[in-house]
């Protein structure tokens, strides 16, 4: 996650702001006590999976997390400082965007280490992913079909299929892509590689 942004504290505030005890929050979201405490503490930096949990109990969206609660006039240009960091720390997702008003797609900048993947559990969401990958390979699972995939090759599938990314080779993977509804803005609703 970006060094600059302060997880543990907009945690808090958000938390704090809805009246809700660590033990209610934890209770909510499914886990522990001890990681919303540690977490807010910035202890631990979260998965995102493990993040997603702990907003969609609050429910914040994580666009809305990370970005801040204030929206940014429309523009058509964005450079690479303006995406909004959404990763774990360990991969790397920036999305193109994130406070625009209204936006009814969401677009990824995506980078995975070697080994690191979406998760142990399958994701399953509403609507549509599709991608391309600039670089690297990247292990993606549809409905229990495997295909490894490289430079060049592309995905496109419904999302209600249970799905998982993992990078199994020994160099990043890149990917560049694209899912709708904006799977990153609509709060309690969103979950890309999350």
């Amino acid at each position: 996650m970006d060094e600059a942004f302060d997880v543990g504290a907009r945690l808090k505030q958000l938390r704090v702001s809805r009246k809700l005890s660590q033990r209610e929050l934890a209770k909510r979201a499914g886990v522990t006590n001890s990681t919303i405490s540690l977490v807010e503490q910035n202890n631990v930096s979260p998965s995102v999976s493990s993040l997603k949990k702990i907003l969609d109990a609050l429910p914040v969206s994580i666009s809305a997390f990370f970005a801040g609660d204030e929206p940014s006039p429309p523009h058509s240009f964005y450079r690479h400082s303006e995406l909004t960091e959404i990763g774990d720390g360990n991969l790397s997702w920036r999305l193109v965007a994130a406070r625009r008003p209204d936006r009814r797609m969401s677009i990824i900048h995506e980078r995975y280490p070697p080994g690191a993947d979406s998760g142990e559990e399958m994701l399953e969401h509403d609507g549509e992913e599709g991608g391309v990958v600039i670089s690297g390979q990247i292990e993606l699972t549809v409905n229990g079909e495997v295909e490894v995939l490289g430079a060049g090759d592309a995905y496109y599938f419904d999302s209600r299929l249970p799905h998982r990314f993992r990078n199994p080779g020994d160099e990043e993977c890149v990917i560049v892509s694209a899912s709708t509804p904006p799977t990153f803005s609509d709060a309690g609703q969103e979950q890309h590689h999350a």
